[in-house]
């Protein structure tokens, strides 16, 4: 099978390190990825401009992954990036990162769920809906073998599951 083309979303300050960890463990397309000097320089954009290129490449992936750290549901981008995947209807999964380690060695409290917030277009809550993992282990080694075995699983389940919620 053919490995998929993802957004990720996560808080870029906090979590650049841990969602790098993700990424690069091969297990999706590497067209799906975007380098660190590409998000410095979006950031520096208008938000105007920053939403236009969040749309530009949520249109062209498959699935929205959400990599869930201590205050990723608080962030504005990364509610307007599952908002954009839910009304473009493609897959959404989120993975807990507060067990992986940053760059310094440290882990961090979870987060809330950012799906929580979000409702659908019943009023219903995404977070009934969409899949946020969470791996049971405790060591950040062991949560990266644990992400590394389940996230193609979790982002084809989050496609076949797009348009239930």
């Amino acid at each position: 099978m053919a490995k998929r083309q993802v957004f990720f979303s996560f808080e870029y300050n906090k979590d650049v390190w841990r969602a790098s960890q993700i990424r690069n463990m091969g297990k999706v397309s590497n067209s799906s990825t975007f380098s660190d000097n590409d998000w410095e320089e979006v950031k520096e954009k208008t938000d105007s401009k920053i939403k236009e290129w969040i749309d530009e490449q949520i249109a062209l992936r498959s699935c929205l992954v959400v990599l869930v750290g201590k205050t990723t549901s608080s962030r504005k981008w990364v509610k307007y990036e599952i908002e954009k995947a839910y009304e473009l209807g493609k897959g959404i999964v989120g993975v807990y990162v507060h067990g992986l380690k940053d760059s310094q060695g440290n882990q961090t409290d979870q987060g809330s769920n950012p799906f929580y917030s979000l409702l659908n277009k019943d009023g219903k809550r995404l977070s009934n809906f969409i899949t946020c993992y969470e791996s049971p282990y405790k060591s950040s080694k062991y949560v990266y073998d644990d992400i590394e075995s389940k996230i193609e699983e979790l982002i084809e389940n989050a496609i076949d599951d797009r348009g239930t919620y």
